[in-house]
């Protein structure tokens, strides 16, 4: 269950941050700050440089904290929340990513769930640090946090 737990950390946490990457840098085949703010842009949000350096910065320190499996149900929530505004501007497009869908998303979202609900596992700074076990109620919080707080910023970001 260990090396199940870490797969899934690393994998999951490391696309999330190099998401986050990517809208703020080149690399990564990123087009920087201003490619960044471009996109947030063509989806319709408000704001420039400073809403793509928030979601580009969560995204990375979700990221990042989920793949070390470290304060695992921040990770989570942080991980739900910037996927599920991503999930708001695919919506549209149905399920499938081939039609520019939320699959992806919605998978990350997912994971992020299983990972509050579960906690990171033995190979884990949580772990490490005597964190763990993360209490059962951590899935409900980090689940409305996440995808609560996702929701909330698409509803005050959206251009109407």
């Amino acid at each position: 269950m260990n090396a199940g737990l870490l797969l899934l950390r690393l994998v999951v946490g490391l696309l999330v941050a190099g998401h986050g990457v990517q809208k703020i840098s080149f690399h990564l085949g990123g087009r920087g700050l201003a490619g960044g703010t471009e996109e947030f842009r063509g989806d319709g949000f408000r704001g420039g440089r400073l809403t793509a350096l928030t979601a580009g910065g969560s995204q990375i320190g979700a990221g990042l904290l989920l793949a070390l499996g470290l304060l695992t149900p921040l990770a989570a929530a942080g991980t739900m929340g910037v996927m599920s505004v991503a999930l708001t501007v695919k919506w549209p497009h149905g399920l499938w990513v081939q039609n520019d869908g939320f699959e992806y998303p919605f998978v990350l979202i997912t994971s992020g769930a299983v990972l509050s609900a579960t906690g990171p596992g033995n190979w884990s700074l949580d772990a490490s640090l005597g964190l763990l076990p993360w209490p059962s109620w951590w899935l409900p919080a980090a689940v409305v946090a996440g995808v609560g707080g996702g929701f909330a910023t698409r509803l005050a970001l959206h251009r109407r």
